[in-house]
């Protein structure tokens, strides 16, 4: 009877233990990881965000993974990035390699169009029409200055319709980080068959 009681009671703790992580998790937004990172670079370079960006989500559509890339003119290839871990500093770094800067538009977003934070993108991916009885089941997540001003590009992954234990990418869409509203879709809804 003792060894149930203590059973259940480790089973509790662990539940409660992983609701909490799960709920810090959830609740770690691209913006309050930028006013976080700023702690960890120079004055001089505060503030002078050129790009937010996760890794894939894992079995939760919030990814717990995220990097910001700060304009760092001390930097060799001009930039710091700060590395979170389920809303924790996991590095800091300067990437010393021109291949892993590809693409990326070095470009300070303009803080004043930054009104709409990674939850409120994901809020409006996952209310889309154009996602109407799709079940998504990871995200990827970059804000980047694109012409149309800061960006957010979400990639998306969803549970296949005939193979429900299996997913698929499913392609991107985009959201404006100024007013929230979806600036295009790219998605490939036939990779759910």
């Amino acid at each position: 009877m003792r060894a149930e009681s203590l059973g259940k009671a480790l089973a509790i703790a662990t539940a409660t233990l992983g609701l909490v992580f799960s709920t810090r998790a959830d609740d770690v937004t691209a913006f309050n990881l930028v006013k976080e990172g700023d702690r960890y670079v120079g004055d001089d370079v505060k503030g002078k965000v050129v790009q937010i960006w996760s890794d894939k989500s894992n079995g939760v559509l919030t990814p717990i993974i995220w990097y910001v890339d700060y304009d760092d003119e001390d930097a060799t290839f001009k930039i710091a990035e700060v590395k979170f871990e389920g809303g924790k500093k996991a590095s800091v770094r300067r990437p010393t390699r021109p291949l892993e800067l590809t693409g990326l538009n070095k470009e300070i977003m303009d803080r004043k169009k930054l009104n709409v934070d990674s939850d409120k993108a994901l809020a409006a991916v996952t209310g889309d029409s154009a996602l109407s009885g799709v079940k998504l089941k990871a995200t990827q997540f970059w804000l980047q200055s694109k012409d149309e001003g800061p960006t957010w590009k979400i990639r998306l992954w969803a549970e296949k319709t005939e193979h429900p234990d299996k997913e698929a990418e499913i392609g991107d869409i985009y959201i404006s980080a100024d007013d929230g509203k979806v600036i295009r879709r790219d998605l490939h809804l036939e990779h759910l068959r």
